[in-house]
């Protein structure tokens, strides 16, 4: 999370050092991974294999490893998708991979991924050495102040004189340095930064050192579970011991809620940070409104650093045992709905790095868009560690403070002198949301309201079983639908609409914008991109698409408009299946918010308190009945067990008269529910009731009120939730009634 308000908030407190922004701090793409090897070095730049693996043991090797270090160059994944280094004095191998998903920001679509990553491998002249690193950016500059971090933060740890002798010290001052940097620079920090997390390996022994909110976790073997330990901790208000720390240096730390006089800024009205509902504390200026940081660390960020966002990071050292598999880094758009171990009970499940990289970025997106109405920038990197065993000595212990500790515990190391030390323990987890938005619930209340449900738009024309098995075959094992639920994939089935193509045809053009996902269902498509030549542009034919290698293309389309690498084009005559961004966000978000359930379920007097949180986890554990014509509903003699709501059809329900003196008895007495049909024949009273309405509401209180007969006239579908049911989402109902009593005496006080 960065700042929310924007510098112009704040008029001449953030004017920038200079109107221009120096062209080489423009961002790349997200895409792009500084890897250092021997391998991905040009021979051709007069340097030779020795050359590339001296670095800083003095001035002349220090410039020769930041020139490494400058040549960047776009590196996308090989085909077996990850790459693999050794670590020669643990005689064990890294296996990483790597993944950076720009967010989805619906008033600001072509907003680029501030996110930026770092591989180095080896780092330095040390084959033993290899560097990871993810960096958050935020702000009106957060792209440039990520990208410049990376790069200086690598080459200010190289250039230590301590670096090789202790990487604390050498971590602690590279992080300080690059934020003075960022300072001096002609690039404006004052409204924006970035986060940032690093890994240093080396040998046997991992350096973790964090500044803001971004995450790394390793996996650890505990006898038949694989259990996630936190090797950074969260920096925000959440943590107490933060919390105080800004306070002292003078920062208000209040919710958007509290500044805008929704709330009492006077008392804390938060709690834990899996249930902030998208409006976390925040640290502002004493008479200001502004940064609004919802992280007490960072680079940059120089007015946010008057009251307490500083760059000191926390360093963490770990020795690795044969019981870690892997350890992960990754932005906070990873972290905000998925736990550290949700994260590693993923990975588990794959072998190769990379597939865990796209699983885990796509389920992160889908949480993304089923509690807020965006999403985030989303980076994670995934290293495997394989053939690491016991040595002779016992490396299982390492001495940190004078004492033996057991390597299983991360050990904070703290940096003589640091003007911020940490206090914390490593007795609690990283904990992630799951609220909510205000915005996703204003979204989902909007629709309740005004009716406005993403319906799936009618097929032109009706798939075959063949068909849609080829269909489900080819988006199989696709990231983006993995973890579609089976009702999800149904209607992504029935949203496929038939594309017919003729010899020649351009389905999509290069540097033009796509809206759709296509699967090849039959014919012969070709891929084919310009490329710049020393004669000019020249059309290159990249690769083909046919049915049987069960093709498909458009992925980013369903994300977000983004100009066209590449344009496709039919070689024969041909069938395209193609799914509008529209509808895969509609797919992905009805299946949450079911808000024609929800709507029944608003209307129930007993329900209409609970959060739109509680009614969808509601609405899922519906049980739907469905009753013929004539059919017995309720047995008159059996009793009502549980709350009946009519999605379809009418129900003739028939009662004793004292049902409707009863207090928790809502359904026969609240004006909406009343009909005019209803009939009284001496103490029993007859009406029909109609589709939305409801009935047997005191079931869920545990109370079995008189008599009541329900029968079907015509068909019916009833949602029907039972006491226990009710119970697993909210607890007891006599007790939520009491909390909401409290709430509204709170009200008027």
């Amino acid at each position: 999370m960065g700042c929310v308000y924007s510098r112009v908030c704040i008029g001449e407190a953030t004017t920038p050092r200079s109107s221009r922004i120096a062209e080489t701090h423009n961002a790349k793409t997200a895409t792009e991974i500084d890897t250092i090897s021997s391998s991905s070095s040009d021979s051709r730049e007069g340097e030779t294999g020795d050359q590339l693996n001296r670095l800083n043991s003095n001035n002349r090797d220090s410039d020769v490893g930041i020139t490494r270090l400058s040549r960047v160059s776009s590196q996308f994944l090989p085909a077996e998708g990850s790459r693999t280094v050794k670590v020669p004095s643990g005689n064990f191998e890294l296996r990483y991979s790597f993944l950076s998903q720009r967010g989805y920001y619906p008033d600001a679509l072509d907003k680029a991924n501030q996110d930026s990553f770092c591989i180095h491998t080896p780092f330095g002249n040390n084959p033993d050495d290899h560097f990871f690193g993810v960096f958050d950016g935020h702000g009106e500059f957060g792209a440039q102040c990520s990208q410049f971090v990376k790069r200086k933060l690598c080459e200010n740890l190289l250039r230590n004189s301590r670096f090789h002798s202790d990487a604390v010290e050498a971590c602690h001052a590279a992080y300080l340095s690059t934020n003075s940097q960022l300072h001096a620079d002609i690039l404006d920090d004052s409204m924006s930064g970035t986060t940032a997390i690093t890994v240093l390996v080396r040998g046997r022994t991992i350096y973790v050192a964090n500044s803001g909110d971004s995450r790394a976790v390793i996996a650890e073997r505990r006898g038949k579970e694989v259990v996630a330990v936190d090797l950074s901790i969260d920096q925000t208000p959440f943590r107490t011991d933060e919390l105080e720390r800004v306070k002292l240096c003078g920062a208000r730390v209040l919710t958007l809620d509290q500044i805008e006089g929704l709330k009492n800024p006077d008392v804390q009205c938060w709690g834990t940070e899996e249930g902030d509902d998208g409006d976390p504390p925040r640290l502002w200026v004493p008479n200001g409104m502004y940064p609004g940081t919802a992280f007490t660390r960072s680079i940059g960020d120089s007015i946010a650093e008057t009251i307490g966002v500083v760059a000191t990071p926390e360093i963490v050292v770990l020795e690795l045992t044969p019981d870690h598999p892997f350890f992960v880094v990754a932005s906070d758009g990873v972290f905000e709905f998925l736990s550290s171990q949700t994260v590693v009970d993923m990975v588990s499940k794959y072998k190769d790095p990379r597939d865990a990289c796209a699983a885990i970025v796509a389920e992160s997106y889908r949480l993304w868009l089923q509690f807020e109405t965006r999403t985030d920038d989303i980076t994670i990197l995934v290293v495997h560690i394989n053939g690491l065993t016991s040595t002779v000595t016992s490396e299982s212990t390492r001495s940190v403070g004078g004492g033996f500790v057991p390597s299983a515990i991360p050990q904070v190391v703290e940096v003589t002198g640091s003007e911020s030390p940490s206090t914390f323990g490593w007795n609690r987890n990283n904990r992630a949301r799951q609220d909510l938005s205000r915005a996703r619930i204003r979204a989902i209340e909007s629709s309740l309201e005004n009716g406005q449900v993403w319906v799936p738009p009618s097929p032109a024309h009706r798939k075959s079983w063949e068909e849609e098995a080829h269909i489900e075959q080819a988006l199989h094992d696709h990231f983006l639908f993995r973890k579609l639920t089976d009702s999800q994939c149904q209607v992504l089935l029935d949203c496929m609409q038939r594309v017919e193509v003729i010899p020649g045809q351009i389905v999509v053009e290069q540097g033009g914008e796509g809206d759709c996902f296509y699967v090849v269902g039959s014919g012969e498509f070709e891929v084919l991109a310009t490329q710049e030549e020393s004669h000019g542009e020249v059309p290159r034919i990249l690769q083909h698409y046919t049915a049987e290698k069960l093709s498909s293309f458009g992925e980013l389309a369903l994300m977000y408009n983004k100009p066209l690498q590449a344009s496709v084009r039919a070689v024969t005559s041909g069938t395209l299946w193609a799914l509008k961004r529209e509808d895969f966000r509609g797919i992905l978000i009805s299946e949450f918010s079911n808000l024609s359930s929800l709507k029944l379920l608003r209307s129930v007097d007993l329900l209409s308190k609970l959060t739109i949180l509680q009614l969808s986890q509601i609405a899922d554990r519906l049980s739907e009945v469905h009753f013929s014509d004539g059919e017995l509903i309720v047995d008159g003699t059996e009793g009502l067990h549980a709350l009946h709501i009519i999605q379809k059809g009418q129900v003739r329900i028939t009662f004793d008269a004292e049902l409707m003196s009863s207090s928790n008895v809502y359904s026969f007495n609240y004006p909406s529910q009343k009909e005019d049909d209803a009939a009284q024949s001496g103490n029993e009273i007859s009406t029909i009731r109609k589709e939305g309405s409801y009935f047997g509401e005191w079931a869920l209180l545990g109370e079995h009120i008189g008599f009541l007969r329900a029968v079907a006239v015509g068909d019916v579908v009833c949602g029907i939730l039972t006491k226990e049911k009710f119970e697993s989402v909210v607890g007891p109902l006599p007790n939520l009634s009491q909390d909401d009593q409290k709430d509204t005496l709170f009200d008027f006080m």
